[in-house]
């Protein structure tokens, strides 16, 4: 998370400014969390919205490190 808050974690990251954690899965198996990714990759962005708002309709941000 660190990376992502300074934009050195991808490109997708620097590149539209990703900062914030307000959605994650977990996944036991490495496989089954890259068939996820790539699934929810080709989903339209309001599924996406809408699969965030189920479980977090605040957007708040899980993720508190230090200093942010």
């Amino acid at each position: 998370m660190p990376e992502h808050k300074t934009g050195q974690g991808s490109t997708f990251t620097s590149r539209y400014g990703v900062q914030r954690l307000v959605w994650y899965e977990e996944h036991f198996d490495i496989t089954d969390a890259i068939q996820r990714e790539t699934s929810l990759k080709r989903w339209p962005r309001q599924w996406k919205v809408e699969l965030i708002e189920k479980s977090n309709p605040e957007w708040f941000e899980f993720f508190r490190g230090i200093g942010w």
